[in-house]
């Protein structure tokens, strides 16, 4: 969020309690739409130098029947499928890789004050500002510190969202989830049966629905073995001891292995979405917004979506130029998206894993078993293209077709509310590395919006830069005129042969200018 609001030159501090990253790993699996982020903040080879798994070895993940080595499987979450709709390749790191990248660029903008070590305790908010109440672990000395606006992006049991009073809708699963870390040589060995895997969901019958699955987190090193780490199911009656880990392991494998247990924890199997992002002046984002299983890496590309969508908007109220309404759409637009991932994807894929459990095995009809399990693999290898998020219904969208979900469809094609593919402008680049604070209009050379565009944006006070297209690029969105947003979404598409609003009437609908 730090980042996304220096893009715009808006100074914030950051208070974080951890003065360190922990080793503790999850949010692995980051999808083109996340790397593009990191290239819009200028640490992309950053982030490529931080992964712990080398590009050639495979970030693959597939589903499994009864056990890994049972040999029923199919891939599943093929992301590769869908490269060529973003700007930059999707990675897989653990979170904490990932953060020690950001926690370093942070550090070195003049716009960000990193508080490393400091605890919130309390957050107020009035007519005119917020005020964070913070601890500083090294002293213990209490601070009250003023500011516009404050963010909590502070986890699943947000302090900030419990002051602004924001409710959450929440589905629980009642189940107990055991997180293991563990490294093993043998684990090499057993997945040398699937290379280019690197995560793997096991279903049984007796799970009834709910998953055990392996991630890979590093390649080890020296006499140093391999780190996997595995989710699974437990009686949450029940005290367990490292040992007691090891047969949970073989169960899922198929055969028992030799591990040695880094890190063991627990987590509660449940369902929470935020009613609304925003109150007043403080707002939420991440796991504070939306909590769910680990299943997809659904949560962290999330997140790091809220920081895009929020820290433009932000900006822009900052820096004169945005509405309150312009704020309003933060919500409008990301509660939504997340409330669809819950329902349409994970939930679904929970409901669906149990009816097909329920339903078929190989032990009573081996024939009927296989065929819906190829079916499974069929539906499985659309899902990635299945998973749009977009802003179709937002109100600062123009021309936007159908409500704004996580469930659409990729295209070349420019529409508003969706996401830019990947576009040459002729000065060189992609519109995705040009993208700045403000709004961009991307047009064919030489077309007449932009001069229109030009006097309307400085009228409004509204950033709007002008970029050519490549020779041949807009036929390929099929639009003559392209309004694009800081976060790289579409605000509004002109189609080819179409007719355009006033540059003016549609840059004060986008931007909610004149609402308040």
């Amino acid at each position: 969020m730090a980042l996304e609001l220096a893009q715009s030159g808006v100074r914030s501090i950051v208070f974080e309690r951890r003065p360190r990253m922990h080793n503790v790993p999850k949010g692995q699996n980051l999808t083109q739409r996340t790397a593009e982020h990191f290239l819009h903040w200028g640490i992309e080879r950053a982030l490529r130098a931080a992964v712990t798994v080398p590009p050639e070895v495979g970030g693959g993940g597939m589903t499994a029947y009864g056990s890994l080595l049972r040999g029923l499987h199919y891939d599943w979450l093929k992301r590769e499928s869908v490269a060529r709709y973003y700007a930059s390749a999707n990675a897989r790191l653990p979170q904490y890789a990932m953060e020690n990248v950001l926690r370093a660029e942070a550090a070195l903008r003049p716009e960000i004050e990193l508080r490393l070590g400091w605890r919130v305790t309390g957050v107020e908010q009035g007519p005119e500002g917020v005020t964070v109440e913070a601890e500083d672990g090294a002293t213990g000395t209490a601070h009250r510190i003023a500011g516009a606006y404050a963010v909590g992006c502070d986890g699943a049991h947000s302090l900030l969202r419990d002051a602004a009073g924001i409710t959450q809708t929440v589905s629980d699963h009642h189940k107990k989830m055991a997180l293991l870390v563990f490294r093993s040589e043998e684990m090499e060995r057993v997945m040398d049966a699937y290379p280019g895997k690197a995560f793997m969901n096991v279903l049984t019958p007796e799970l009834d629905g709910y998953w055990q699955f392996f991630g890979r987190v590093d390649m080890g090193g020296g006499e140093t073995p391999p780190s996997w780490f595995f989710h699974a199911p437990v009686d949450p009656e029940k005290d367990y001891a490292p040992e007691d880990f090891a047969p949970l392991v073989a169960r899922a494998i198929g055969r028992p292995i030799a591990l040695d247990v880094i890190y063991s924890g627990f987590w509660n199997l449940r369902f929470a979405v935020a009613d609304s992002y925003r109150a007043g002046r403080l707002f939420i984002a991440g796991d504070a917004c939306h909590s769910h299983p680990p299943y997809g890496g659904y949560g962290v590309n999330n997140g790091l979506e809220d920081a895009r969508n929020l820290g433009w908007k932000l900006a822009a109220r900052i820096n004169g130029w945005g509405s309150e309404a312009l704020l309003d759409s933060y919500s409008a637009e990301r509660q939504p998206v997340f409330a669809s991932v819950a329902r349409d994807f994970i939930e679904a894929s929970i409901d669906n894993d149990r009816a097909f459990l329920r339903s078929r095995s190989p032990e009573q009809d081996a024939d009927e078993f296989a065929r819906s399990w190829q079916g499974r693999a069929a539906f499985a290898a659309s899902e990635v293209d299945r998973y749009e998020p977009h802003y179709s219904g937002s109100p600062i969208v123009l021309g936007g077709a159908g409500e704004t979900s996580a469930i659409g469809g990729h295209s070349q094609v420019a529409r508003a509310g969706h996401h830019l593919v990947p576009v040459t402008v002729a000065m060189g680049g992609l519109v995705q590395e040009r993208l700045s604070g403000g709004y961009a209009l991307l047009t064919p050379p030489g077309a007449d919006q932009a001069a229109d565009f030009t006097r309307a944006a400085e009228a409004l006070s509204v950033p709007c830069a002008v970029l050519e297209a490549e020779v041949g690029e807009m036929e390929r969105l099929a639009a003559q005129a392209v309004l694009v947003r800081p976060d790289g979404f579409v605000a509004w598409a002109q189609a080819l042969g179409a007719e355009a609003p006033p540059a003016a009437a549609i840059l004060r609908h986008c931007v909610s200018v004149g609402e308040e």
